[in-house]
C-alpha cells in the first residue's frame, strides 16, 4: 500500500495497464512529453515511447475516431479529452459509433475503448472549464460512465475499465486531483464497475453523491452528527451501470434520501436517482427526496463557489429531509 494522489493513482494504473498488456496504448493532446496539462500521464512516454503514448493533433472528433478504429482491430487504446468541456466536437462519434458498435455488430466488434477526461469546477477555470456533463453519457445506451472519488478507486475503477470489454467515459474530478490523498494497493487492483461505497454508515438520512461531491458530502455529515443526526453517505461510484441495490437498501434502511451533485439540477443525473427511489422504494420514505446541486446556468467564474454545493448547504438538506415526514 502507498499513499498518494488521485492523480498518481490514475498515472499508476496506466502504468500497470501498460506493462500488464501491449495492447494497451494511449492517445490525446500533450500526453506524451508534456505529460498531460495535469501530469496525469507523467513518464509514460518515457517507459513505452511514442508508438504506445501517442501526442495528437488538436483534434477530439481525430482522438476518439483513430481510438474507435484501433479498438475495432483488438487493441484497448485508453483516449485523453484534456478537458471534458472540450468533448462535444467528438460527441457523433462517441454516442453514434463507439456507444453502437457492439449492438450493430451482433457483438462480434464490443469496440474496447476508454476516453478519460477531467470534469467539474473548483480550479477557476471558468465556464469553458468546469462542466459536468456526465448525464449526456449516462442516456447513452451501450457507454458505462464512472467516476472515481479518492486514490484507490480512481486506480481500480480505470484498472477495470481499461480491460471492460464494453466503452467507458471515465469522469475524472479535477478538483481534487491533488486534494485527496490515500492509501492504494500496489499491483493489480480492480474496482468493480457497477457498484457503490459506502463512505460513512448511518440510519437517519441516505445521502448519494459522487466525485468531488464526496469530501463536502462527508464535512456536512460530521457537522450534522454533532446535532444528532446520522448521515449514510453512499459513493455511487458507477453511474452505469448503476448499483440499484445499494441505493434501494440504504433508503430501506433510512427512509430518507439527499442526491447531490455539481451538475445543474434539470435532468441531471440525481433526477434518475430520484425516479428510481419513487419507482421502487416510495414506501420506504418518510419524506420527500431532496437534491443539491449545481444550478441551471452557465458555470460562473467569480461566482464558482456560490454555484458549487457545499458542506452547509448539504447539512441544511440533510436537516430538513429529517424534519420532514
Amino acid at each position: 500500500m502507498t499513499e498518494i494522489t488521485l492523480v498518481q493513482a490514475v498515472n499508476r494504473a496506466l502504468f500497470d495497464a501498460m506493462r500488464a498488456d501491449p495492447d494497451v496504448l494511449l492517445l490525446g493532446e500533450d500526453i506524451g512529453v508534456n505529460g498531460g496539462v495535469f501530469r496525469a500521464t507523467e513518464g509514460l512516454i518515457k517507459e513505452f515511447g511514442p508508438e504506445r503514448v501517442v501526442d495528437t493533433p488538436l483534434s477530439e472528433t481525430g482522438i476518439v475516431g483513430a481510438a474507435i478504429g484501433m479498438a475495432l482491430y483488438g487493441l484497448k487504446p485508453v483516449a485523453e479529452i484534456q478537458f471534458l468541456d472540450f468533448i462535444y466536437p467528438a460527441f457523433d462519434q462517441i454516442v453514434s459509433e463507439l456507444a453502437k458498435f457492439r449492438y450493430r455488430s451482433g457483438g462480434q466488434y464490443p469496440c474496447h475503448v476508454v476516453i478519460r477526461s477531467p470534469y467539474g469546477g473548483g480550479i477557476k477555470g471558468g465556464l469553458y472549464h468546469s462542466q459536468s456533463a456526465e448525464a449526456y453519457f449516462a442516456h447513452t445506451a451501450g457507454l458505462k460512465v464512472v467516476i472515481p472519488s479518492n486514490p484507490a478507486d480512481a486506480k481500480g475503477l480505470l484498472t477495470s475499465a481499461i480491460f471492460d470489454p464494453d466503452p467507458v467515459i471515465f469522469l475524472e474530478p479535477k478538483r481534487i486531483y491533488r486534494a485527496v490523498t490515500g492509501e492504494v494497493p500496489d499491483g493489480d487492483h480492480r474496482v468493480p464497475l457497477g457498484s457503490a461505497s459506502i463512505v460513512r454508515p448511518g440510519s437517519d438520512v441516505s445521502v448519494f453523491a459522487y466525485g468531488a461531491m464526496i469530501p463536502p458530502v462527508v464535512e456536512a455529515a460530521k457537522a450534522v452528527q454533532a446535532e444528532g443526526l446520522s448521515a449514510e453517505v453512499i459513493d455511487l461510484r458507477s453511474l452505469v451501470p448503476l448499483d440499484e441495490a445499494a441505493i434501494l437498501k440504504s433508503v430501506e434502511k433510512t427512509g430518507r434520501a439527499v442526491i447531490v451533485h455539481e451538475a445543474p439540477r434539470f435532468v441531471g443525473f440525481g433526477a434518475e436517482v430520484a425516479a428510481l427511489l419513487a419507482e421502487k422504494a416510495l414506501y420506504s420514505l418518510k419524506s420527500p427526496v431532496r437534491r443539491v446541486t449545481g444550478y441551471d446556468t452557465p458555470f460562473p467564474y467569480a461566482l464558482e463557489n456560490l454555484y458549487l454545493p457545499n458542506a452547509e448547504r448539504i447539512a441544511h438538506a440533510i436537516r430538513a429531509s429529517a424534519r420532514e415526514g
